[in-house]
C-alpha cells in the first residue's frame, strides 16, 4: 500500500512515516517503478507499536537504540523483546528503567513545586 494508505491504517500521517524511516525506526520500504514507497502489513504493525511506545513516554531516541527489537513487539501475538531473565543491554529493560527514573525525578520536582506554591498561596492574604 502507498504511504497515505499505510499512514491511515496505522493511525498517523505520511510525514510521521517518513520521520520514523529517517530516524531508523522503520526500515526503508520497497519502492514502485515510479519511486513511490510501498508498505506492507508488517510496516503498519511496526508503526502501531512505535506509536504505542511513544504514547507510553519513551522517546524516538529510546526506540532507535532498540529498533532491531521492534519487530518482536509487532508480531501477532507480540513476542518478548528479551529471553526470560535476560535484561542485558540489548533489551528494552535498560531504556524503560532510565525512562521510569526520569519520570520519577519529574514527579518529585513537580511535587516540590506544588508544595511550595501551596505554602506561598497560604501565606498570601486577600
Amino acid at each position: 500500500m502507498r504511504i497515505g494508505d499505510a499512514a491511515a491504517a496505522a493511525g498517523t500521517t505520511p510525514r510521521a512515516l517518513r520521520f520514523y524511516e529517517e530516524r531508523g525506526l522503520l526500515p526503508p520500504p520497497d519502492r514502485t517503478a515510479a519511486g513511490q514507497r510501498e508498505y506492507g502489513p508488517e510496516a503498519v504493525n511496526r508503526v502501531r507499536v512505535i506509536r504505542a511506545l511513544l504514547a507510553l513516554g519513551l522517546t524516538v531516541e529510546d526506540l532507535a537504540s532498540r529498533s532491531h527489537r521492534l519487530d518482536l513487539l509487532a508480531a501477532d501475538p507480540p513476542r518478548s523483546c528479551a529471553s526470560e531473565g535476560d535484561f542485558g543491554p540489548d533489551t528494552f529493560a535498560p531504556v524503560v528503567e532510565q525512562r521510569l527514573a526520569a519520570l520519577d525525578a519529574e514527579i518529585a520536582r513537580l511535587t516540590r513545586l506544588r508544595e511550595a506554591l501551596a505554602r506561598h498561596a497560604g501565606a498570601v492574604t486577600p
